[in-house]
This record gives C-alpha cells, structure tokens and sequence, in this order.
C-alpha cells in the first residue's frame, strides 16, 4: 500500500479497439460469412479489496481493515462463559494472525474476443450455423499466499526439527513475514483461454414446427477461477511457487453441450364438428445434455499432509481414475489417490505423525483435472388453446420437468464446497480406499431446495389467459 490515500496506482493504458465485418459469400443473401475481434476491459468488483472469506484464511477483512500499516486492526477472541457485569466481553486484543496485501502495480483485467462464423440458408425457413468462438484473458485477478514455503524450505525444515513426530506437526512456516501464517496477496497476473466450436440449425414455423439445435464443444482453461477462494484452489495456487501452478480446466468449464427446443402446433381440423374440442393443441420441449464440470479432491484441514501449512492440500494420483455415471454412492474409485508423503515402515494410521521426515511434498493432482456427473434432462409440456371470446383467449398447459425423473448430480465439491479424499480413510502404504459418493443434487442451493433444473420429475396443471 502505497498510502491511505490510494490502494494501488492507476492504470491508464487502456484502449479497446474492436473490428467486424459480414460478408455475402455469392450476394444472394444465403450464404455469410462473419468474423469479430475486441478488446473488452473489466472493471474491479469491489469484494476483491473488503469482506473477504478466502478459504485458508480464518478471518482475514481485507485492505480496508489491514492488520499491518500505520493503522492496524487487531484481533480477540470473545471470553466463554455468560456475561458478567464489570468483566470484559472479549479477551486481550492481539494482532491478525493472517495478513492481506493488494500489488501496487495492479493492472486492469481485459479479454480479447474473436470469432469466425458461417450462416447458411437451407431453405426459407432453415438455417444452419457453424463457428469458431474464442477468447483470451489477461492480468486477470488471483491471490496467492506470498507466506508460503517452497519444496525445499518444507524438506530442510521437516529434516531439520523433525517437526511430524515432535511436534507440531506442520513445518515453521514464518519465511516471508514472522508476523503472519497466511499472507494473502491480490495481483493481477492470471490468464485464460477458451475456444469452442459451436453450431445450430434453426427452423421457423414449418409446417407448423419451430425449432433450435443447438451443440457446443469448448474447452475453458485459465489460472484462476475467481479471486478469491471460495472453492478451494479457484484463486489461490496449491504451490505458489511452481511454474504456472494453477493452470487448469475452469471451475466453469463444460466441454460439451447439446440443447434441442422446440414448439409443434399440431394441425386444426378442417371440418367444425367439435372444433373447440379439437383444435388449438401443441407441444413443446427443451431437451439439455451437458458433460460434467471439473473439480480436484482436497483436503478439509485434517492434517498437514504435505508440509506446506496450508491444511487443504492436494492428494498424489497414483493410479487411473475410475468414473461410474450410474451408482452415485460410488461416483469414483479414490484408490487412484494416496497421501502425499511416503508412510513410515510402521504404515500410515491417518495423520502427518505417519509421514516419514523429510517426504512430504505438494500433491500431484491437477488443478481440476477430475470431471463431475454429466447432465441430462428433458422438459415437455402439452397445451390447448381456446378462444372465449373475440379478445380472450384460454390456454390450458400441462406441464413436466425432468420427464423421465433422470438423477442429476451436483460437483462432487457441493454442498460443502470441498471433495475430501480421506472420507474412507486410507491402508497402510497411504492410498484412499472406497469411493466418493455423490450426496448433493443441481436443484438445491445453499440448503434450500428449488424446482429448476436438476430436480426430480415434477408435474404440474396450469391455466393461462390472454386479453
């Protein structure tokens, strides 16, 4: 911080410049041909300076509230038992245990937009669509923990103290700043990358039919996520030191995705027998298939397994991944982890106390290199229509989500935000044994449940009027 005054210096190299253009191939207006390219800049969101939760950090409020600087904050803990007249609600006030810093230099986030597309007209009611869509991120903004050792650091200390089985069992972790254990640090040094290929075919009310198909491939990756660690690893690197140690899938990234909507309007009876009862019937329906969404096991603050300090470390891979789509009590095989250190000849019984000295290392596992349930669900609806009067019009829908009652699965991270590899404990030579189950579905957020997508088969009769 450079002064109270200001959080970091201004940025005024920012220019966009953007160019399109659209092109009729044989100037029949059947076939075009369009491309874009734009520089689009971003603005801060205010919650990367005040109000943070980063996941490592235990209370850490931000710049606005700094525990260092002229004017530091500090921290105490609330005293147990009942309130006593004439004795103090909180206990001796003592300075923040974990710090937070902005990069005076940081840099206003941008991408750069691209895209190249070909139009082609079927017929005068169908259209189909095919192209190439991209993106890259710059000095995008992620946090890293300034405070952390590196691989060597953790091996010479663990060596040195034989910090495992004389405790405690986490490696000093004071090298940057004795001052604090975490020391968050926002710079604006990530990046990203995204490409898809995405492609429809359009058709407008033919013979009573109007629909999309809609499929996209894409592959999304980047440094971070978001920028701060509301999933682990989403911002903050597992190991801050290594060459692009957060380089991964997006936590957002979907690789392929396949929508078909449509609306059929069935036919009228040409004859007036029962004609109100006959006609005005239809169909529609928003069939969505869609593979699942990264994530990474870590773990939840049991032990120090790796050395760092960091409490939700990574797991080693160990062997080949075993997904199973169909049993959600055993999504995947968690024999393919182990804990990142080498047991003593005794075995592993749990905690760091079981790593010899000098063998714990950062995880093996990639930055979202596992994949999530998939999604699959088919919405259908059947209606009538009915005209009352010259101006008043009934229509009498009945309505299916998740027709065939398709179990989908949220992130195996939910609902805790966290997939712990430990959950069945592991064997003596330190490999997980079981399998992680799926415990959560895409229909319910934080603890409430809500009818959308995901959510079981659910069937409803409705009455709309038009006037």
């Amino acid at each position: 911080m450079l002064g109270p005054q200001r959080l970091y210096q201004p940025d005024y190299n920012n220019v966009s410049p953007r160019i399109s253009f659209a092109w009729d191939v044989f100037g029949k207006q059947r076939t075009v041909v369009r491309a874009g390219y734009g520089i689009f800049y971003d603005a801060f969101s205010q919650d990367a300076f005040i109000g943070q939760a980063p996941y490592n950090s235990v209370f850490d409020p931000g710049a606005a509230y700094s525990g260092f600087g002229p004017n530091p904050i500090s921290f105490a803990y609330a005293n147990p038992g009942p309130i006593v007249s004439g004795s103090p609600i909180y206990g001796f006030p003592g300075p923040m245990s974990d710090g937070f810093a902005v990069n005076p230099n940081l840099r206003t986030p941008y991408m750069q937009n691209f895209n190249l597309n070909l139009q082609q007209q079927v017929t005068r009611k169908m259209v189909f669509e095919i192209g190439y869509v991209g993106s890259n991120g710059h000095k995008l903004l992620q946090t890293v923990d300034a405070n952390q050792p590196t691989q060597a650091m953790i091996t010479t200390a663990d060596l040195a103290c034989n910090c495992i089985n004389n405790g405690p069992n986490y490696v000093p972790r004071f090298y940057s700043n004795p001052s604090f254990f975490y020391l968050n640090y926002l710079e604006s040094s990530a990046n990203s990358n995204y490409n898809s290929l995405q492609t429809s075919f359009r058709i407008n009310d033919w013979h009573g039919l109007t629909t999309t198909v809609n499929y996209t491939w894409s592959h999304s990756i980047d440094d971070a996520s978001d920028s701060w660690e509301y999933v682990p690893n989403a911002s903050t690197p597992n190991e801050t030191y290594a060459i692009h140690p957060n380089r991964g899938n997006s936590n957002f990234d979907v690789r392929n995705r396949f929508t078909w909507n449509f609306i059929y309007q069935i036919p009228d009876a040409k004859d007036s027998r029962f004609k109100a009862i006959r006609n005005g019937w239809g169909l529609n329906g928003i069939v969505t298939l869609q593979s699942g969404q990264p994530f990474q096991f870590n773990y939840n603050f049991e032990d120090d397994f790796d050395g760092s300090g960091s409490f939700y470390g990574v797991p080693d891979i160990v062997g080949p991944v075993h997904y199973n789509q169909n049993d959600p009590n055993n999504y995947i095989n968690l024999n393919a982890f182990a804990v990142p250190c080498t047991p003593l000849p005794s075995g592993f019984t749990g905690g760091a106390s079981s790593c010899t000295p000098g063998t714990r290392h950062y995880g093996t596992l990639g930055r979202n290199s596992l994949i999530g349930p998939h999604f699959r669900q088919f919405d259908f609806s059947i209606f009538k229509d009915t005209l009352l009067t010259e101006r008043l019009k009934m229509q009498l829908r009945f309505e299916a989500y998740n027709l065939f009652n398709h179990p989908n699965f949220a992130n195996p991270y939910l609902p805790f935000f966290i997939a712990d590899p430990s959950i069945n404990g592991a064997t003596s030579n330190g490999h997980y044994q079981g399998s992680y189950p799926l415990t959560a579905t895409g229909d319910v957020g934080i603890g409430y449940p809500f009818l959308g997508s995901g959510g079981p088969r659910s069937l409803q009769i409705a009455v709309k009027f038009n006037f």
